[in-house]
């Protein structure tokens, strides 16, 4: 947990450096390259990193051998998609509105990505985490300082910061390839019948996900351009900040939920649930109170017009966090078909209202179709839960209640962030009542905290 939280604070904690060093269209081209990346990395990687929970177990005396071909597959797909776009190097440019060469650096960084996600997949589950750690602190510090120091030397800022992220994976990449090559000797081709069907029904999944959280920035920069995408890309890596919090903590609440769904301890979790949301809720609260700063501190001055994206990004990442306690309890259940429905139906509300929206309004109708796309896949998985019959784990009145308060509250810090001295008083009040909860419920947060840990 403290690695995930350390390794994305690295790239949050070098955002102030390129917005100071980078245009703002470099910035945004930056972001609409990293927006196309996500999505693409789902077809070409086909998610096969997931295939080596199971795969350890049947395939025990193999394993090396089983992960060399998995690699041999995914590069083999890599392969075959730097062919197209080299083939068609205009169409692809002007479809994705990335320079070629940026085209091929992404397809070079994805031919040998999976092997450092391979890697740290097999040192997991073999409880390795210390070479797992190692691995991601080392990519994201030396992929860190590659950028700055590319981008500071360097003429062309946007070349600079591609090639300063792209570079330490295909270095880290090519040495894990050949470790795996030296370990599995050959590619076995029946592997891979073995890992499709359980890989590629994961791919609509991870593609909807992926679209919910970066078609926004693709739309932003085909109607409005790249500097309204770096506006709306650094508030909503502000807003983020929910998104990393709630990543750490539900690494370390999954596995409590699980062993308690085991149990059916069903009065347990839901008693649990009601501090577990309320504390989440009042954190999200004060980030939102307190983003125009992190804005200022993270961008400068010349972003604070997209002060009125944070509220609303930092309520839809609130909602991530509500759904994700669900879909724990249906990954649980080994029911995943519904997840990928749910995925599949909020991506495509949220591509239909950007459309719609962005295109007269600006990049800031993002943030709200952002918000609608997450409140879809909530309502959606609550209903998922309650079918398997399983609607006494969480209480979904208590849920849905406290989303309408946090939208009535998000409404109300948006109409603060034009009145500095009110913010600022209310800042004030809210830490002293923060203080107050704290104390009087320490005895909760005390046993909050023994689960966590």
């Amino acid at each position: 947990m403290i690695s995930n939280f350390l390794v994305k604070s690295v790239g949050f904690l070098t955002t102030p450096i390129f917005t100071r060093l980078l245009t703002k269209a470099d910035f945004g081209a930056y972001n609409n390259y990293t927006s196309w990346l996500s999505i693409i990395s789902v077809f070409l990687t086909l998610n096969l990193h997931a295939t080596l929970i199971s795969a350890r177990y049947d395939y025990e005396d193999r394993f090396d051998q089983y992960i060399f071909s998995m690699l041999g597959l995914s590069s083999l797909v890599s392969f075959i998609g730097l062919v197209i776009v080299n083939v068609f190097p205009a169409q692809i440019s002007a479809f994705f509105q990335i320079d070629i060469r940026y085209m091929n650096a992404m397809l070079a960084y994805l031919l040998f990505f999976p092997a450092i996600t391979m890697f740290q997949t097999k040192e997991v589950y073999l409880f390795e985490y210390k070479k797992s750690v190692f691995c991601s602190l080392l990519l994201a510090i030396s992929t860190a300082l590659l950028s700055v120091v590319l981008v500071v030397v360097m003429h062309d800022k946007l070349e600079a910061r591609i090639l300063g992220s792209v570079v330490p994976t295909i270095v880290l990449g090519i040495i894990l390839f050949v470790f795996f090559g030296m370990r599995g000797k050959k590619i076995i081709t029946s592997f891979w019948k073995y890992a499709l069907p359980i890989s590629l029904p994961y791919i609509p999944h991870l593609l909807s996900m992926s679209l919910l959280n970066s078609m926004d920035r693709v739309m932003i920069t085909r109607y409005c351009g790249n500097e309204q995408t770096a506006l709306y890309s650094l508030a909503y890596s502000c807003g983020a900040i929910v998104t990393i919090l709630l990543t750490a903590i539900n690494n370390a609440f999954a596995p409590w939920l699980a062993n308690n769904l085991n149990c059916k301890n069903y009065k347990e979790i839901r008693s649990f649930s009601y501090k577990y949301i309320t504390i989440f809720f009042i954190l999200v609260v004060g980030i939102m109170l307190l983003s125009p700063e992190i804005l200022l501190i993270l961008g400068g001055k010349s972003y604070m017009e997209a002060i009125y994206v944070l509220a609303p990004v930092s309520m839809g990442c609130a909602c991530q966090f509500l759904y994700t306690m669900y879909v724990n309890v249906e990954q649980f259940l080994k029911k995943t078909v519904g997840m990928a429905i749910a995925s599949a139906v909020a991506a495509c509300v949220n591509y239909v209202l950007n459309y719609i929206f962005i295109r007269r309004i600006g990049y800031l109708a993002a943030a709200y179709t952002t918000l609608a796309g997450y409140l879809c896949l909530l309502a959606i998985h609550i209903y998922l839960v309650k079918r398997l019959g399983m609607s006494d784990v969480f209480n979904a009145k208590y849920v849905i209640a406290t989303v309408i308060v946090g939208v009535v509250i998000m409404v109300g810090i948006t109409w603060l962030y034009s009145y500095s001295i009110i913010r600022h008083i209310v800042i004030v009040a809210y830490f002293v009542v923060l203080t107050i909860f704290l104390f009087v419920n320490k005895h909760n947060i005390k046993r909050i905290q023994m689960i966590l840990k």
